[in-house]
């Protein structure tokens, strides 16, 4: 064979061991045995260890060798884990899950020696620890250093390092299905098929590696013992004893990680020395305990051996239970490198064994070394909160089913109970101690997929009505690009009617005898505006749609089709953090009340004032009335800008007063009526996020029309920026204070703005008795035909709908304002209604002219109506 033949097969056996599915699978082949020996070393080390350490305490007084060795131990301990390696005090569990949460923590290969090195010290003096938080640590820093040495994605990375810990316990306890739950359950909460995978195949190569090479582990260390065990059993009258036991693990357990908590602050507060000195203090204290107890108990393993065996003496049991229980907290406070879940399973068993002897002693049946197995899983889940590994685990040392009854019963409760008493696992509470809070820490692998449907939907809906012949139905597909409509009926969405749907239920020739009813598809899939973009793609891709429509209540805000989140993904694969334009929370709610969402749609109204506030409600109402909308009374409390939005004290009482009046008047004209302050920096940015987050439909502000506004706004500063940004209707009225509104003024120059302050107009003339109004045009002097058609359509649409006189004026002038002012002048007018949108009175309004003019030179109440620009 030729050396290029040999290249070609070398390449391409690369690239089929390459694949990713090979590639994951050999990669957990190689945590896992790396895990596994890291294991079988650390328990074979600390077996010679702890070995020459009894051989010292019979040749030396064991209370001069033992509180020595410990003291030695520890800070020796204590220096590797300060200085060498920081970062590997402690159990390791809550780091492992930090980085897991995407936390950045050393896990380094130098971490992983100086945690073995470090933690085969302190378990060999005798240390009240385990080491299944040091394997798991080691294991999660061997994966990701094997991940550096193999570059790869940062995901794969985390999973990796998930695999790497479930090898760890795995190894530890010689328990793979437990390595694998216990990562799903506490350290990753991440079940995807290549995850799960790859935790699985690495426990059981660690597990198999650590059995085969004859780890000291518990598992054969119970199998040693089992001869000498009572067969389990288990017997309906036991019920309240399990029960019983459960109670005080969860409890106890609780107790447990409380007094943890509080051995961390005592040594922070009042042992402000090195490392190494509180490491050795926690070894002089332990090796005094251990050296006033019986022989039996100065190896870790001796209490359960006597507690497994049936013969320990109860009073015993008790006494030893406290002394390990204050021994534990004490030594865990001082930073020692040692797991925490072994020594809470040590003090399960002692709990279960006394339980266990009270029941044998009641009901003359049961075995206390069976209530023993119960309570070490029952202790074990009400401090890690993992009740499905902790029955899992147990039954996978014992092998004996009729432990899974008693096992399911005593931890069910236990977890109960101490979820009641305080929600969360023990390395949860470590790391907030610390200052790491993983809710607020946790991020989604793809920060687009996080995106909320209201920052990604169309606002502008193109729908089709459900009583629409088909003829008519096609001829709206004919004149647009969409070949899907949302199916509206009285304000509602009712169903979907696609191109599809008319081909496949449409029968030859029918169409002229039926309704877009009859052929849409009913009850349409819909997402609401709070759901992620994560859950919208889950829909598209489940039912197989090509476009969502999202309602709020019963309104459609918005839709959603593949081309807007292929842009929304395209544009955050080019580097666009923010490519919609979304907006932050600029502002931020300190009360609010709601009313039932009823209405067709929403109508906001901001309230500042309270010499306006109870005109600008009666316009709001009356509106609102008109279109069966609901109304959202905002009120603004402005904070400065060098201040938290969050932290800043602020007065209500204003903004409450005024919300209550607006609820009363909402009362006697049966309107719904929600109300809310918020906090900002700036007025119209909350507007602005009302507006968004309410999906509001039409906005109703005052506006001062103060002589004082700078040459560069049009309105105001704060009007301005809510005019241009707002996705709804806009309704500004400049309050001239007076409350009887008998004569209207509508100057008209086309467009559908006037179209819409036109439509207005019923509604706002139900304010007085017996309304006038006089609808005027200005025409070119120069013209002396001019075309009077806009204002007979004008009168013609409001004729049906006012209880008062139409007036028609044409006049003529060359200055639009001017002739605008003298008309409303002699004629009388108490509110003047602009709908700008012409080129020619647009221009005016763009250039300031307008409403300078009329804030300086009338007492007329101003109402300028801009449509929707979504």
């Amino acid at each position: 064979m030729t050396i290029a033949t040999g290249k070609i097969l070398y390449n391409r056996l690369l690239q089929l061991l390459l694949r990713p599915k090979r590639l994951a699978a050999l990669e957990a082949c190689a945590i896992g045995l790396v895990a596994g020996l890291a294991a079988m070393a650390l328990g074979e080390s600390v077996s010679l260890l702890g070995g020459w350490r009894q051989q010292a305490a019979r040749l030396v007084p064991a209370y001069i060798a033992l509180p020595t060795i410990g003291l030695i131990a520890g800070v020796i301990a204590g220096w590797l884990a300060g200085y060498v390696a920081p970062g590997s005090s402690g159990s390791g569990m809550s780091e492992v899950k930090a980085v897991l949460a995407r936390v950045p923590m050393p896990m380094t290969l130098r971490l992983a020696a100086v945690k073995w090195l470090s933690a085969t010290l302190i378990l060999a003096a005798g240390f009240p620890l385990g080491r299944e938080g040091p394997t798991v640590q080691i294991g999660a820093a061997l994966a990701n250093q094997f991940s550096d040495w193999f570059p790869t994605s940062p995901e794969r990375r985390r999973q990796l390092i998930a695999a790497g810990a479930g090898a760890g316990v795995a190894a530890a306890f010689n328990a793979p299905i437990a390595g694998v739950l216990f990562v799903v359950e506490e350290l990753l909460q991440d079940v995807t098929g290549i995850t799960l995978g790859t935790a699985i195949l690495a426990s059981f190569v660690a597990s198999a590696v650590a059995r085969i090479g004859g780890s000291r582990s518990w598992n054969l260390n119970f199998e040693a013992h089992l001869s000498n065990i009572i067969h389990n059993s288990f017997s309906v009258p036991e019920i309240p004893f399990y029960l019983l036991l459960g109670i005080l693990a969860g409890g106890l357990g609780v107790l447990f990680n409380r007094g943890i908590l509080l051995s961390l602050g005592f040594y922070r507060r009042f042992f402000h020395v090195a490392l190494p000195w509180r490491v050795g203090l926690a070894g002089l204290v332990t090796g005094i305990a251990l050296a006033t107890l019986p022989t039996v108990f100065r190896d870790n393993a001796g209490l359960r051996h006597l507690l497994l065996s049936g013969e320990a003496d109860w009073q015993l049991v008790a006494i030893v239970f406290w002394v390990k229980f204050a021994l534990i907290i004490f030594v865990t406070g001082s930073g020692a490198p040692g797991g925490l879940l072994i020594p809470s399973m040590t003090l399960g068993s002692a709990l279960g064994y006394l339980v266990g002897t009270l029941g044998h002693q009641v009901l003359l049946t049961g075995s206390p070394s069976t209530y023993a197995f119960v309570g070490m899983a029952a202790f074990f889940c009400a401090v890690s909160r993992v009740p499905i590994t902790a029955v899992i685990l147990v039954f996978e040392m014992t092998s004996d089913f009729n432990l899974v009854l008693p096992l399911m019963i005593g931890v069910v409760t236990a977890n109960l109970v101490a979820e009641k008493l305080d929600a969360g696992s023990l390395y949860d509470r470590l790391l907030e101690a610390n200052g790491i809070h993983l809710a607020d820490t946790t991020r989604s692998p793809e920060p687009w997929a996080e995106l909320t449907a209201t920052q990604v939907m169309q606002r502008r809906v193109e729908t089709i009505a459900s009583d629409l012949t088909l003829d008519d139905a096609l001829q709206v597909f004919s004149q647009s690009s969409h070949r899907t409509f949302p199916v509206m009926a009285d304000g509602k969405l009712v169903g979907i009617l696609s191109q599809q749907d008319m081909v496949n239920r449409l029968p030859p020739g029918t169409n002229e005898r039926l309704l877009v009813a009859d052929v849409m598809t009913p009850s349409p899939v819909t997402a609401i505006p709070e759901d992620t973009l994560a859950h919208i793609l889950h829909l598209l891709d489940r039912y197989r749609l090509r476009s969502l429509p999202i309602v709020a209540g019963s309104k459609l805000v918005g839709i959603i089709t593949r081309s807007d989140i292929i842009r929304i993904e395209a544009a955050y694969l080019n580097g666009k953090e923010n490519p919609i334009g979304a907006k932050t929370a600029t502002s931020h709610i300190i009360y609010q009340t709601r009313a039932p969402e009823i209405g067709r749609g929403r109508l906001l109204v901001l309230l500042s004032n309270p010499q306006t506030a109870k005109m600008l409600m009666q316009m709001a109402v009356a509106i609102a009335r008109d279109r069966d909308y609901e109304i959202e009374v905002l009120h603004v409390i402005v904070v400065p800008p060098h201040r938290s939005l969050t932290e800043a004290t602020v007065r209500t009482v204003t903004g409450e007063r005024l919300l209550r009046q607006a609820k009363n008047l909402g009362l006697v004209w049966k309107v719904p009526v929600h109300t809310q302050i918020r906090v900002a920096h700036d007025i119209c940015a909350a507007v602005l996020q009302t507006i968004d987050y309410q999906h509001i439909n039409l906005a109703l502000m005052g506006w001062r029309g103060s002589s004082r506004v700078p040459t560069e706004w049009i309105f105001s500063r704060l009007v301005d920026p809510v005019i241009q940004q707002a996705n709804c209707e806009l309704v500004l009225v400049k309050c001239n204070g007076r409350t009887q509104f008998d004569r209207w003024l509508v100057p008209l120059a086309g467009g559908p703005n006037v179209q819409l302050a036109i439509e207005l107009l019923p509604a706002l003339t139900t304010l007085s008795h017996k309304p006038l109004v006089s609808l005027c045009q200005v025409f070119d002097p120069a013209d002396r035909q001019p075309d009077l058609s806009t204002l007979d359509r004008a009168a013609d649409f409001l004729d049906p709908y006012l209880h008062g006189a139409i007036t028609t004026v044409p006049i003529y002038t060359s200055s639009i304002p001017e002739a605008v002012l003298n008309y409303a002048r002699q004629d009388g007018s108490d509110a003047i209604v602009l709908g700008a949108s012409r080129a020619g009175i647009l221009q005016q309004v763009v250039n300031g002219n307008i409403p300078a003019v009329i804030s300086q030179n009338s007492d007329r109440t101003v109402i300028v109506v801009r449509g929707s620009r979504c």
